[in-house]
């Protein structure tokens, strides 16, 4: 059975995604997450972006023990140097540098010739080694390299000290037939391949990231470059919760097999997709809400005599739980502080105190306290922003079928001081915003607003999900409550602190492998 080693890049190529911005103490949260997941490979950003990536990088690099942990550079010192700043203090430095090989990307972007394209790779890649005990290197847009081009570039930096090659479909071209075929020409056209392990990278633009990565598998590579709910630019990445099951559920087939702890998996799924904003779609396979729902009556009966007959994936597999309850409002301290300690959460002693008040409020207004529930009410308290942001007091609407309806907002500045302005609207959120937006003087556009339900029944919590522009960027903000229109204005606020945080750092290098 082989070992096929899973490359999460999740807080790097999945926060390239449009609107999202993820800040220092939530990437480091992801991270832990990934590491009780098992991922053998963290990629936690792209140090040489901006001086906020590098610093999350190097927080990432300092505290995960268990996953091997990397950053992403160019083909150039001024980049791996970063990257070395960010990672020397890992329990295992790995470098991920890429560059691009197919003649359009030689000839548009890089505007090179085939013979510099490889004098620069061989040229960096024994730049890295002289710090990286492991450096993996990438052919950009490899699907669309001339092959005997690829063996020759491949050749070289393995010659060079590359212990990793990694062989992307950068724009999501290729078919799984083709792309296999790609591996099994390095496998034996390669004369050092033996020297290092083949890696997959695939996007999702004709819907075959997956597909593709596995194929790359069946064809020799032993490592899988994937993102939690496949998220990641346009149409995303391939999807490590899909690859991840398909190798376990077909290990028959594969004849390899994941280190993953997949009882994990729902867990991370639903941090990654409460932190980014990206709702999992309900037919999502492995992770969706309908992944084991059965419709049909004839599926229905077939399950109720054998769960095999329509069922090959177990929902305890991948750690989906019943909805039972969790806690109540008897329920004591220490019962709360081992409860989320089983969640992954060891928050301080002040945190604590913060969240078990919270908890109690909760459970006083809550009939049924699920997991879900306390897991929401987590991530509201243990996260917050690095830096001292805008923060809701106290808010008031008024509205009537025959009145205009008008809000009234208390804000906590960042200097501490507190603000106040009322203002209007056509219903009552949008009241809210233009209040805020009164406030703030800020030129922002709302692109998205959304509203879902965290469990069941009239008492659910209230999840809002809102989309900011400023500036040509997209900026995510999120906010929870019982009270619809209060999670309506801490998810804005949320969304303005973003803007804030990121008009703050410089302009972000984004790549696409």
């Amino acid at each position: 059975m082989r070992k096929i080693d899973i490359f999460d890049t999740t807080l790097r190529d999945g926060e390239q995604t449009a609107g999202v911005n993820l800040n220092h103490n939530e990437k480091l949260e992801i991270a832990k997450q990934l590491e009780r997941l098992g991922v053998d490979i963290i990629e936690a950003g792209f140090p040489a972006a901006s001086p906020g990536d590098l610093e999350s990088v190097k927080k990432i690099a300092q505290t995960i023990k268990g996953s091997s942990v990397t950053g992403l550079a160019r083909a150039n010192a001024k980049d791996i140097d970063a990257a070395w700043e960010a990672l020397q203090y890992s329990e295992e430095p790995r470098l991920h540098v890429f560059i691009a090989t197919s003649p359009i990307h030689m000839t548009y972007k890089l505007k090179k010739t085939p013979d510099e394209v490889l004098e620069q790779a061989v040229n960096m890649v024994k730049y890295a080694k002289q710090r990286f005990p492991i450096v993996q290197w990438s052919a950009e847009d490899a699907s669309r390299t001339d092959l005997p081009f690829l063996v020759k570039i491949v050749e070289k930096v393995i010659d060079a000290g590359a212990n990793v090659i990694n062989i992307p479909d950068t724009v999501g071209y290729t078919t799984p037939e083709e792309y296999g075929a790609i591996f099994r020409y390095l496998k034996e056209n390669v004369r050092n391949i033996d020297r290092v392990k083949l890696s997959t990278h695939c996007h999702d633009d004709l819907g075959m990231a997956v597909a593709n990565s596995l194929s790359a598998i069946e064809n020799g590579a032993d490592q899988v470059e994937c993102t939690l709910n496949g998220i990641g630019e346009r149409a995303g990445n391939a999807s490590l919760e899909e690859i991840a099951v398909a190798l376990n559920i077909r290990r028959d087939f594969y004849q390899a097999d994941t280190r993953l702890t997949l009882q994990e998996i729902k867990r991370t799924s639903t941090l990654v997709s409460r932190f980014t904003g990206i709702s999992v779609p309900p037919n999502k396979a492995v992770v969706g809400k309908n992944a084991f729902a059965h419709e049909s009556g004839i599926h229905q009966d077939g399950v109720l005599k054998e769960k095999s007959t329509y069922e090959i994936i177990t929902p305890e597999l991948v750690g989906v739980a019943s909805n039972e309850l969790v806690l109540g409002k008897h329920s004591g301290r220490h019962a709360f502080r081992d409860r989320i300690n089983s969640l992954g959460f060891s928050p301080t002693e002040e945190k604590l105190n913060e969240m078990f008040a919270a908890f109690k409020r909760l459970a006083d207004r809550k009939k049924e306290l699920t997991e879900e529930d306390l897991f929401t009410l987590l991530l509201e308290h243990q996260i917050e922003p690095p830096t001292p942001l805008y923060k809701l007091l106290d808010f008031h609407v008024s509205y009537g079928t025959t009145n205009i309806p008008t809000a009234t907002i208390s804000l906590k500045t960042p200097e501490g001081s507190e603000i106040q302005e009322a203002g209007t609207g056509s219903g009552s959120v949008e009241a809210i915003y233009n209040t805020i937006d009164k406030m703030l003087s800020m030129d922002v556009h709302l692109k998205d607003y959304r509203i879902q339900s965290v469990g069941a029944g009239r008492d659910a919590l209230a999840q809002v999900y809102v989309s900011l522009e400023f500036d040509g960027r997209e900026f995510n903000g999120r906010g929870t409550s019982q009270d619809v229109l209060k999670a309506s204005a801490k998810a804005y606020i949320h969304a303005v602190n973003q803007v804030l945080l990121g008009h703050e750092q410089k302009e972000l290098i984004e790549v696409s492998l």
